[in-house]
């Protein structure tokens, strides 16, 4: 079964962190391009990406 992205209202309020990490400027630009679409920030993209990865990642050896 293929899994969408699908993009909902914003789920976190109130306070944040920064968070630096060093990625691969196409992935940049992917993530641009995407938030460029849909009218959300590089920031809003990332934070719904990194959402759908923990919500749907599997560990290998998990029991």
């Amino acid at each position: 079964m293929e899994k969408k992205l699908t993009i909902e209202q914003k789920k976190y309020k109130g306070e944040s962190s920064v968070v630096s990490a060093r990625l691969p400027i196409e992935l940049i630009k992917d993530v641009d391009r995407i938030a460029k679409e849909t009218g959300r920030t590089r920031n809003e993209i990332l934070i719904l990406c990194l959402e759908f990865a923990l919500e749907n990642i599997e560990i290998k050896g998990e029991k």
